[in-house]
């Protein structure tokens, strides 16, 4: 697996930069095809050739315009070192890529699995190569390749040179001379760890003095530590070798570099890297590294504890990127514990450098996320809880608003009630008044047809008695 958030870098500066004096000028591409296209008909006479091949096993970049110039970049930068390489007059060195599409039968025959990947054959090995896709630094890696894996302290200026080295693993064993039975088991385990694991030993009395070692005596440093671990059980078999070397190959603190920086990413611990950025050139920076030396030390027989300290200025193209993924600024010391997947992350509050934490202080945290109080899963948690609690807001504001508009409804519902009976009520009154007008209405004719009969019979009587009156007349 390879970091999927580091870019290629140092490649675009290779073909423009001379600084005037022939002695220093910076390789150029000339333009010649040295990389070859291995496949099942070519590999094994092309692979003939050299003394050691440098194999680049790619994915294939298929029809997208960006892996396919990405694709340009990095064959441009196997082409550069294969250039350089050539130069090289020990040995004969060829570059080669074989397509993850069109040829894993070649690479299933030479044993390749994980595509992506750079690969070094040399007589009776196959070492992968975990770093950078740059031409410089591929080519210091197969410089180191081709050194011999044990490298021999003879005086008081290798010693000196020896002690200086505190950034890699390094064991050093005092050995009576190259002829010795316990030197060859030492140089075969080197031979399983080289180039990543440096071998020095020692066959001068005075040297192994300086040193503190007995004769057949092997001591393992870690980076960044004053004082050894003696190999218990001498004089050691090789098996006995790899094996403690195996379960002793996760420093306390340890280093991202450009040459093993897939190594160590690849390389975490419950999924998770403890990430301390500090620029070694800069006095807060200087001062922080000095905090976590003193805490590994203090740790350093803690398995758990595992520090990845990053030196910005060895990464000068991706500290933007880091800044953005995980929030920080950069230009202070930091330190923090990253998920490796996906680079969720939480960061120790340092007040922007003003505030650096004491041993004891950075020991408390550094608990606290071994002990899972302090996870970046956690964050994750919390803003399932904030999603949650904003989609509750909105469900109460939804009952809040049919309640609103059940309540309207009702409102209205009583409003028309109450003018149906408004009309209603007003109907009657209409009706009672038309019945109490035609009641009138009756009553007055009533009254008027009663004075008629009256008035009739007032005049028949009164014609009656004038009839009466005629009659007494006659």
């Amino acid at each position: 697996m390879k970091w999927t958030w580091v870019l290629v870098v140092v490649l675009l500066s290779f073909g423009s930069i001379s600084l005037g004096k022939e002695s220093l000028d910076f390789p150029e591409y000339d333009g010649k095809d040295r990389v070859h296209d291995l496949n099942a008909k070519n590999y094994k006479s092309v692979m003939k050739k050299y003394d050691i091949m440098v194999v680049y096993y790619h994915d294939h970049p298929g029809s997208s315009r960006a892996a396919q110039r990405q694709f340009d970049i990095e064959e441009l930068a196997l082409e550069l070192a294969a250039q350089v390489l050539d130069e090289f007059e020990d040995e004969d060195i060829g570059v080669g890529l074989i397509d993850a599409k069109h040829d894993k039968a070649v690479a299933k025959k030479l044993g390749l699995d994980e595509s992506d990947s750079i690969f070094v054959f040399t007589d009776d090995e196959v070492i992968e190569y975990d770093g950078e896709l740059a031409a410089d630094t591929l080519v210091e890696f197969i410089y180191d390749v081709l050194e011999d894996p044990v490298e021999i302290i003879d005086n008081s200026k290798e010693l000196k040179g020896f002690k200086n080295i505190e950034e890699d693993i390094k064991l050093v064993g005092y050995f009576k001379s190259h002829k010795s039975e316990h030197f060859e088991a030492y140089a075969d385990a080197a031979e399983e760890f080289h180039p990543h694991i440096l071998f020095y030993a020692t066959f001068s009395p005075k040297v192994a003095k300086a040193l503190d070692l007995k004769l057949n005596e092997v001591d393992f440093y870690e980076p960044f530590m004053d004082e050894p671990v003696v190999v218990p059980g001498k004089p050691y078999s090789e098996k006995e070798l790899v094996k403690f070397i195996e379960d002793h190959d996760r420093p306390t603190l340890r280093k991202l570099q450009p040459h093993n920086m897939y190594e160590i990413w690849e390389d975490d611990v419950d999924g998770e890297h403890i990430i301390a950025f500090a620029e070694e050139s800069d006095p807060d920076g200087f001062e922080f590294l000095e905090i976590l030396k003193q805490v590994a030390e203090d740790n350093t027989d803690n398995p758990d504890l595992s520090i990845v300290w990053i030196d910005p200025d060895d990464f000068p193209l991706l500290l933007p990127h880091w800044e953005k993924t995980f929030g920080i600024d950069l230009s202070h010391p930091q330190i923090g514990v990253v998920e490796a997947d996906d680079a969720d992350s939480v960061w120790l509050d340092m007040d922007d450098g003003e505030d650096l934490p004491s041993a004891d202080e950075l020991e408390d945290w550094l608990e606290d996320v071994l002990s899972d109080e302090i996870d970046p899963d956690d964050d994750d948690d919390d803003d399932d809880d904030d999603d949650d609690d904003d989609d509750d807001d909105d469900d109460d504001d939804d009952d809040d608003d049919d309640d609103d508009d059940d309540d309207d409804d009702d409102d209205d519902d009583d409003d028309d009630d109450d003018d149906d009976d408004d009309d209603d009520d007003d109907d009657d009154d209409d009706d009672d008044d038309d019945d109490d007008d035609d009641d009138d209405d009756d009553d007055d004719d009533d009254d008027d047809d009663d004075d008629d009969d009256d008035d009739d019979d007032d005049d028949d009587d009164d014609d009656d008695d004038d009839d009466d009156d005629d009659d007494d007349d006659y």
